[in-house]
């Protein structure tokens, strides 16, 4: 019985193998700038949640109240891209309901009458979101005609503002060292790839073929696996994400699809990049090596 030949040709390309690897690479290093993305929105998302509080002077007229707002509104440290209003105003009926909603005691019944004070909330602007800032913006209000007092959380901020710092340097240094990984492991899967058709290399330059002319197809393929990778691994993330947006509903507070747009466009980029440069230098050495140095 006839025995069928089932081995790979001398010198063919590991072309499923060279995908695979670059994929996988890029998958792993949208992983961690996914993370980035999620924590830089998880920031904003606490900064916005980072209010001011406005306590005005009880006997207010409705036109000195309004004369507040107006004057809150336009002041320069207000928040205004944020998506609810950057001002709100809660009257002190309001806030007795919640009170008592929240903790099941009415104080009316034995104090009489209602102690609370009608408030304005602040969203303030996050380049504000200092305790030297704040205190300063607390005692500018606090001047100000029909305000009572300001309050604000001292120690929220300053938490925010150190957890932030120390994440952002934790994650800078992880990225750094992903993507110096990232790098070689590509460079290494083609230098590799490439081994196997130095022998091919060779056998252009015998019958005179340009350097040009031999290292052309090879970057060509280089630059269309890397963007084959870059798809592949941004198609997992997007996959990723969206399964656990359907898991977890908070999630898609922190989302930005238009950094996940750009995120999955520097993938492909950094695909095409590494597999060309890793590609070029792979072939130059080759053709510059004498016959006994392919063996």
């Amino acid at each position: 019985m006839q025995k069928i030949n089932t081995r790979k040709k001398l010198g063919s390309y590991p072309s499923v193998g060279v995908v695979i690897s670059i994929t996988l690479a890029l998958f792993v290093t949208g992983l961690f700038g996914l993370l980035i993305i999620s924590s830089q929105e998880l920031e904003r998302v606490v900064r916005e949640n980072i209010k001011l509080q406005v306590y005005l002077k009880n006997g207010l007229t409705d036109t000195q109240r309004t004369q507040v707002e107006k004057k809150l509104e336009q002041l320069p440290y207000i928040n205004q891209t944020v998506s609810e209003k950057p001002v709100v105003f809660i009257s002190k009926e309001e806030a007795a309901k919640k009170f008592i909603a929240e903790t099941g005691e009415d104080f009316n019944q034995f104090l009489g009458e209602n102690p609370l004070h009608d408030a304005y909330v602040l969203t303030i602007d996050p380049a504000y979101h200092s305790k030297t800032s704040m205190e300063k913006i607390s005692a500018e209000l606090e001047k100000m005609n029909g305000v009572f007092e300001v309050f604000f959380v001292e120690g929220l901020i300053e938490s925010i503002n150190k957890n932030v710092t120390r994440l952002g340097v934790i994650l800078a240094a992880i990225i750094a060292l992903l993507l110096v990984t990232v790098v070689l492991l590509i460079n290494n899967t083609l230098r590799l790839a490439l081994f196997s058709q130095r022998f091919l290399v060779r056998s252009m330059q015998l019958v005179g073929a340009r350097k040009w002319f031999i290292q052309r197809p090879f970057l060509f393929r280089a630059l269309v696996y890397g963007a084959l990778s870059g798809l592949l691994a941004t198609g997992g993330l997007w996959l990723l994400v969206n399964y656990a947006n359907q898991n977890f509903e908070d999630l898609v507070l922190i989302e930005n699809k238009d950094r996940m747009m750009m995120l999955s466009a520097a993938l492909v980029v950094l695909g095409m990049l590494v597999a060309i440069i890793s590609s070029y230098f792979a072939i130059r050495k080759y053709l510059k090596m004498s016959l006994d140095e392919l063996y």
